[in-house]
């Protein structure tokens, strides 16, 4: 997604919905995730999503694939005694001709040692771009960049 400078969305009340469904969105998708219902995340996909994210060797695509790899990672997490807590917010939102949204974001990963401290584990943005499917908002794509990888 390009941001160009002084172009901001029309502030209209069509806007402020569909922000304010964006926000919610990205609660309700976060908090799945964090509570690993790695099936019930992976449903805010499109069947035949993208996820491109620098912790994995390659893109991930489809909502099993999605599943499988968020299965994996709250296996570790518990093993490693972990929890994962993601942030999103500053929603920069722009509807797209095609009717689809791109949404850029920044995103948060705070890591916490069961019984221990909690940390900033990474600090990221997030673009997605964002289709309705039977009126629900679902992920087409997600492209991560992390703040710490050049």
């Amino acid at each position: 997604m390009t941001i160009q400078a002084g172009v901001q969305p029309q502030a209209t009340h069509a806007f402020a919905a569909l922000y304010t469904e964006v926000q919610q969105f990205y609660a309700h998708q976060m908090h799945l995730l964090d509570l690993s219902e790695g099936e019930s995340w992976a449903a805010t996909f499109t069947e035949d999503a993208t996820f491109d994210v620098p912790t994995l060797p390659e893109p991930v695509t489809g909502r099993a694939s999605l599943a499988a790899a968020t299965a994996r990672t709250a296996a570790e997490l518990s093993a490693a005694g972990q929890r994962h807590r993601h942030f999103m917010g500053m929603f920069h939102v722009a509807e797209r001709p095609d009717g689809a949204v791109s949404v850029r974001s920044y995103a948060t990963v705070y890591v916490s040692r069961i019984g221990g401290d909690s940390q900033v584990h990474r600090v990221c943005v997030c673009d997605d771009v964002l289709v309705r499917v039977d009126g629900a908002l679902q992920v087409r794509s997600r492209k991560v960049t992390r703040d710490d990888l050049a």
